[in-house]
Formats: structure tokens, sequence, C-alpha cells
């Protein structure tokens, strides 16, 4: 699959706010650099007329390239460096040499065209809050899970069990030779939506977008065992009102968020 990738001159501040709405025209991925925003979405789903309305308001204008699938690894090996959250978990490519620092948890990736590698603020706040939880013997469910950072860090937290599902397929792919790479074992599938998932999990992770978050919060309340955890990022600060409103509805209930960079990762939990 090759991928466009839209580069944006922009202040820092309104970079967050092209995040949120470019994710809900399927962009799928994003690169904030001083001054820039990159971001990243299938040929198939690119619509230019779209993004122009989006960018019209704002008086911007952009630069677009498509990125063949065999060229990814090229691009993301020029940027990507080694993340650590809290020292709690490293995270790194296979062409970095190990951490020299105590580190409870490292995880090595290879993105290829799958997102999610640490950098942003809605993944970093996510191992955050998963830090914070015990995962001994616990079943996990990965909603979304791009190159599968999240899944990865539950099972080597000690989850009995981790499933993770993701709408994309190249993802699915990447995170399932991260998951080997790593040596834990995921169930990883390819699915669209909740919706025929059955089961009762003990913690839910989700690092999608609002509108996804709010389109499936239903089912991820349905999804979840009594005393069960929801985790949830990809939330702009402005965003919080609405996330939590409808959270309340189907009896859920924030016990702990963190905010970095105007995004919000938020834990709730079974009332």
């Amino acid at each position: 699959m090759s991928h466009i990738s839209i580069t944006i001159t922009c202040a820092p501040e309104l970079a967050d706010m092209l995040v949120a709405q470019l994710s809900e025209i399927s962009y799928e991925g994003f690169e904030e650099r001083p001054g820039v925003l990159i971001a990243y979405i299938p040929v198939a789903g690119f619509n230019e007329a779209a993004l122009d309305e989006l960018l019209q308001p704002y008086g911007i204008t952009y630069t677009k390239e498509e990125i063949k699938q065999e060229n990814w690894n090229a691009l993301w090996e020029s940027n990507f460096e080694p993340v650590i959250v809290d020292g709690f978990c490293g995270i790194r490519a296979g062409f970095h040499p190990p951490f020299t620092q105590p580190l409870e948890h490292e995880i090595v990736i290879t993105p290829k065209m799958a997102f999610g590698t640490g950098h942003h603020a809605t993944t970093f706040s996510m191992i955050r809050l998963m830090q914070q939880l015990n995962l001994a013997g616990k079943k996990v469910f990965d909603f979304g899970t791009g190159t599968g950072i999240l899944a990865i860090l539950a099972q080597k937290m000690g989850a009995a069990q981790t499933d993770a599902i993701d709408i994309d397929e190249w993802s699915v792919e990447s995170s399932k030779e991260n998951a080997a790479g790593n040596q834990v074992n995921i169930h990883i599938w390819q699915a669209d939506s909740l919706e025929n998932i059955k089961g009762a999990y003990d913690v839910i992770l989700a690092n999608i977008n609002r509108n996804i978050l709010l389109q499936y919060m239903a089912d991820m309340r349905r999804l979840l065992s009594p005393g069960g955890v929801l985790l949830l990022s990809g939330i702009m600060v402005q965003d919080e009102k609405i996330i939590l409103e409808n959270a309340q509805k189907q009896g859920l209930q924030r016990q702990q968020q963190v905010e970095q960079d105007n995004w919000l990762a938020i834990k709730l939990v079974t009332g």
C-alpha cells in the first residue's frame, strides 16, 4: 500500500488542531517537527478537495508526495530516534543499540507503514497510564493497534492474553512482525469495528481519535469485564467534555488522566 504524505508549515498550536481535524477525514499518521506537520493517508483515501477545504480557513498551503511501500522504512529510519517513557519503557528500532540505562521494559519495533512509535503525545501518555496498572494475569484488548506497541507492552507487563485489531492490513502485518520480534504472543487480526467481537476484557486500550472513540464507546463498555479499565487517547483537550459525557452514559467514570501537548489520555473504570 502506498501513502500520500502532506507537509504543512504551521505553528505548534495549530498543528495539534490540524491533527484532530485531519484524523476525521481518514489521515492516520502524523509527524510533528519544529514548525512542520507531516500527515499521512493511504493513496486510496486521499481527497485533495477535502484537504483544501480544511486548510483554506487557515490560509496555509502544503506540499504532497506519494511514498511507495518500499520507501517507507528509509523514511522513518531517517527520523526515528529512541523514546524513553519515565524510565519505565524504552522504544527503539532494531538498528539502535540497546538502552544502557535501567528500564522495566524495552520494545524494539519496525513501523513499516503502520503508525505509532511512542513519539507522539497520544502514545506516550497511554504508556504513562499503563505504567500505573497491574496487568499480571489480565486479559487485554488493543483497539487500533498500529505498530503493536501498546499490545506488546501489555504482554511484557504480564498480561495473560492480549488481542489486538486494526483496520489497516499493513498495520496488522507490521504489528505481528513486531510482536514476534519482541518474543510475545498476541492474537492480532484485521477488523474495521468492534461489533462482531465477543468476550470480556479486563483492560481495553484505544489510542485512535475522537470520532471513533465516540462511535464505539458502547461497544468498548460491552467488552469490559466488571471492574474493567478503559484507557483512551487521541483526544484533544477541547474534546474532553464530549468524551466524558459519552463515557458517563455508558456507566464509565474517569479515574485518572494525563495531558501532554494539548492531548489527553484518560483512564475510565466501570461504575
